[in-house]
């Protein structure tokens, strides 16, 4: 096939992440998008724009072009890292909540929760340790407490933190908070409250603003402002967010093309294990079935993320949560010499993160890792079946508590240790996590297991918004999925 000097088509999306910068490239073919060619180049943290070239440049040797540009052009990234945020509300649960709630796919990362059970000298110790760039400043219901906003906005005073505070309680007493930290020089962004009543969340607003200070964080990374140049949508979302909006996409669909149901993704790096499921059939619920929405996982979409638990960065959190002598008997091996062995290749692989298992051993070794940390993920993500009584909560020994994972039809999993493996060998890594489920409420045995080989859930994220059709009938033509 003869190479052109310059090939046009319909959509190049990029994922710059922390080691490596993909392009995913799509055309328009009678009104539907098609998948063309992907490729991927190292990141370089010094000048972004370097590592964007090279992608670009093997995106367009996969076209058999020289160049290669696209009418529209868009772009997640995780370079950055996420914001170090701090929540800080009256009730510890609601708090909790509401926080996993904002910091889902707004590029956050929540170091820590803070409550009325937290003493005032223990928060402002906290607040100084960890130096926060983002404080989602919480508490009260429309109308109800006060009291411990105005308690709060102190404290953030008295740390001197530089942080921006999210102001996202009872908004009566808003005007009075935000005063106080403006005073003292600290800038805050007033949104709605996030638990305006006690049945309900409303993070939204608050995710917006979060979203908002990521974007301006890593447009002032080196390099990263010449990204936003290059987009035709003026917008970067964080890669977690984009795999989240994707698996809400296929899983609820649109008025024009129907979704998969019930679904659920293992994205599994070298750095944490993400579980994201989204469950479509609790938007049926009443509110007396679903109960107070902020103290239970009854909510359309979840993620969680596992800091510890990562191939390569936090091998070792791994070994230390399921043991060595479990994670060996996944691969059918045993004794003391393989433990020690096992132990030193973690440790190997957090010195240097970029290595690629060569030998049988390594092999073995990564995939039974592997097995142990997406069990760990799903068991910490789901729901149990409860094992005693608790008259306060009415719970009886047998009733489901938290997410329920049972009726889950599919799970995309995604990540460098599913591609490098076959279709079939990659699959087994997923269904033996959820072989042996004990009181957890995980995906069934025979649930249906697509690998994401080509890393498309990103994109498919990224055009959500804007062709949410169009995305959904691509991905479900790309994985296997159509009706």
């Amino acid at each position: 096939m003869s190479i052109v000097n310059e090939k046009l088509i319909d959509t190049i999306l990029f994922d710059v992440g922390s080691t490596f910068t993909k392009a995913t490239a799509m055309d328009n073919v009678a009104g539907e998008l098609v998948w063309l060619a992907r490729a991927q180049a190292p990141t370089t943290v010094k000048d972004i724009n370097r590592g964007l070239g090279a992608a670009l440049d093997g995106l367009a040797a996969a076209l058999n072009a020289k160049t290669i540009t696209a009418r529209n052009v868009q772009a997640t990234s995780s370079a950055a890292g996420g914001l170090r945020m701090v929540a800080m509300g009256f009730m510890p649960r609601v708090t909790a909540k509401a926080a996993k709630e904002v910091a889902m796919n707004a590029g956050a990362r929540v170091l820590e929760v803070m409550s009325f059970e937290d003493k005032p000298e223990n928060k402002l110790e906290m607040l100084c340790e960890i130096r926060p760039d983002i404080i989602l400043l919480a508490g009260g219901t429309d109308g109800g407490n006060q009291a411990s906003l105005l308690e709060d906005a102190r404290l953030i005073v008295d740390s001197k933190v530089n942080a921006v505070v999210v102001l996202a309680g009872n908004v009566s007493i808003q005007p009075q908070v935000e005063a106080i930290l403006q005073q003292a020089g600290i800038r805050t962004i007033r949104v709605a409250n996030v638990m305006p009543t006690i049945h309900s969340l409303n993070v939204k607003p608050a995710r917006e603003a979060i979203h908002e200070q990521f974007i301006h964080q890593i447009t002032e990374a080196k390099g990263l402002g010449k990204l936003m140049e290059r987009l035709t949508v003026k917008k970067v979302i964080p890669t977690p967010g984009a795999v989240l909006l994707a698996t809400e996409l296929m899983a609820k669909g649109t008025r024009e093309e129907k979704g998969i149901g019930n679904l659920a993704v293992v994205d599994l790096g070298g750095a944490t294990t993400d579980i994201h499921s989204v469950l479509p059939y609790l938007e049926e619920l009443s509110i007396e079935e679903k109960g107070l929405i902020v103290t239970n996982e009854k909510q359309l979409s979840y993620r969680t993320v596992e800091g510890n638990l990562g191939l390569r960065v936090s091998a070792r959190g791994i070994l230390e949560a399921a043991g060595e002598k479990a994670i060996l008997a996944r691969a059918g091996l045993e004794g003391e010499s393989l433990e020690k062995s096992l132990h030193g290749y973690a440790a190997q692989l957090e010195a240097n993160p970029e290595y690629l298992a060569m030998s049988n051993q390594d092999k073995l070794f990564d995939r039974a890792m592997a097995g142990a940390a997406v069990e760990i993920a799903f068991k910490r993500h789901a729901g149990y079946i409860a094992q005693s009584f608790d008259p306060v909560m009415g719970i009886v020994p047998g009733t489901p508590v938290g997410r329920d994972l049972r009726r889950i039809k599919a799970v995309i999993a995604v990540g460098g240790i599913f591609t490098s493996l076959s279709t079939d060998e990659a699959a087994a890594i997923i269904r033996d996590a959820v072989h042996n489920p004990g009181i957890s409420l995980l995906p069934k045995e025979n649930i249906r297991v697509i690998i994401d080989k080509t890393y498309l859930l990103y994109a498919i994220g990224l055009l959500a918004e804007y062709r949410p059709t169009q995305a959904l009938r691509l991905a479900k033509r790309h994985f296997g999925l159509a009706d």
